[in-house]
C-alpha cells in the first residue's frame, strides 16, 4: 500500500522525500516498482475488466452479490463474493442505494374493505396463485405520472402494469386486464393490495369478481402487509426513476416499459429466486406459464444455497412509517432486493 501510494504521487512529490517521511527505503520502492506483476495481480486485473463490462451491461445498478452471481453462473468463474466486493471497491464501482419515500395510499373512509388473506405470507407454490399490486407516484417536468404494477408472488414477475396521469379506477383496471390477458389464471387467484381508493372501488371489484379473483387487503398504513409490492417500487425508483430527472411524460413511459419488460422481468437477478430472473425462474421450474407475452430465457444453473436472512430486517422504505425501523423476518420474506 505504501509503495503504491508513492507510485501514484511520484509526479507530485520527490520519491526520496516520500520514502523518508513514510519510513521506507528507496531501494525497496524501486525493487517493488521494477518487479513484474504477480499472477494474482494479473488475475485481479482480468476480473476487474470483466466486472466493469458486466456493471455497464446491467445498467450500473448491480452491487457485488449480483455481479458475483453473473461471474459464477454465466461465466463459470470460481471466485468468492468477498473478492468481488474488493475488486469492485478497487474499481470504484458500487450498487445503488435506496431512499425513503412518503406514503402514497389514499384510503376511502367508511368503505368496507376485503380481509387480509395473506397475513404477510408471501410464499406461493405455483404461478398465478397470488398477485400483489400497488400504486406509486412518478414525477416529471410536465407533472405527475402514476404507475400501478401487478406482481406474481411465485416468480416476482410483473404480469401487468399501467401508467396514467390520473388516479381514476381505470388505472388499476387496465393493469388487471393486462395481467389477465397475459396469464389467463384459473378462478381462485388472490389479488392482494393496500386499501387505496382504486382497489376498493366498485368498478375494480366487479371486474375482479368476474374473473374469479378473491380480493385481499392489508391493514391501513402498514407497509409490512404489502412488502413485496413496496419492494418493487423501491427498486424501480432506485435503479431508474431517481437516477435522473424526466423532462417529459412520454420519455418516462418509454423507460418504464423498457425497465419492466426487458430488464426486470427477463434479466435482473433476484435474491429471493436464487439470483435468477423471473423469466428464468419460471422457465426452469414450471416451463412457460402460458401466453405471458415474453420469450423466456434459457434456465441458468442454480447457485449455491444462500444463508437465510436473519430476523429483524429493515422495513422497505416506500412508506413513511418505515421509520419504525425493523420488521419481522416473516413479513420481509418477500424481499426482492
Amino acid at each position: 500500500m505504501i509503495f503504491g501510494f508513492i507510485q501514484a504521487k511520484k509526479a507530485e512529490h520527490s520519491i526520496r522525500i516520500m520514502c523518508r517521511v513514510l519510513g521506507v527505503s528507496r531501494s525497496g520502492f524501486h525493487a517493488w516498482a521494477s518487479r513484474p506483476p504477480s499472477p494474482r495481480a494479473l488475475e485481479d486485473q482480468r476480473l476487474i475488466e470483466r466486472i466493469e463490462v458486466l456493471f455497464k451491461l446491467r445498467r450500473k445498478v448491480y452491487g457485488s452479490p449480483r455481479i458475483w452471481a453473473d461471474l459464477v453462473v454465466d461465466d463459470g468463474e470460481r471466485i468468492g463474493r468477498k473478492r468481488v466486493e474488493r475488486l469492485m471497491r478497487q474499481a470504484g464501482l458500487s450498487g445503488l442505494q435506496q431512499k425513503k419515500y412518503k406514503a402514497t395510499t389514499v384510503a376511502v373512509p367508511g368503505v368496507r374493505v376485503a380481509d387480509d388473506l395473506l397475513d404477510r405470507d408471501f410464499a406461493a407454490g405455483a404461478p398465478n396463485r397470488c398477485w400483489v399490486a400497488d400504486i406509486t407516484y412518478l414525477r416529471t417536468w410536465e407533472g405527475w405520472l402514476y404507475l400501478v404494477a401487478v406482481q406474481d408472488l411465485y416468480s416476482r414477475r410483473i404480469v401487468g402494469w399501467s401508467m396514467a396521469d390520473h388516479m381514476r379506477t381505470e388505472l388499476v383496471t387496465d393493469a388487471l386486464q393486462m395481467a389477465l390477458a397475459h396469464r389467463r389464471p384459473e378462478k381462485g387467484l388472490i389479488w392482494h393490495s393496500d386499501q387505496g381508493g382504486q382497489f376498493v372501488s366498485i368498478g375494480f371489484g366487479q371486474q375482479a369478481r368476474a374473473a374469479g379473483i378473491a380480493q385481499s387487503m392489508g391493514s391501513k398504513g402498514d407497509c409490512f402487509d404489502n412488502a413485496v409490492a413496496e419492494s418493487f417500487f423501491a427498486t424501480i425508483k432506485k435503479e431508474l426513476i431517481n437516477r435522473r430527472t424526466w423532462p417529459s411524460k412520454a420519455e418516462l413511459r418509454t423507460e418504464v416499459f423498457d425497465y419492466i419488460e426487458v430488464f426486470y422481468n427477463r434479466q435482473r437477478r433476484h435474491s429471493t429466486l436464487g439470483q435468477r430472473s423471473p423469466a428464468d425462474y419460471e422457465t426452469s421450474t414450471q416451463g412457460d406459464t402460458g401466453p405471458s407475452g415474453f420469450t423466456p430465457t434459457p434456465p441458468s444453473s442454480s447457485l449455491p444455497q444462500q444463508r437465510p436472512k436473519p430476523p429483524n430486517q429493515p422495513c422497505p422504505p416506500e412508506r413513511g412509517n418505515s421509520t419504525l425501523g425493523l420488521c419481522a423476518g416473516r413479513a420481509w420474506s418477500g424481499c426482492t432486493r
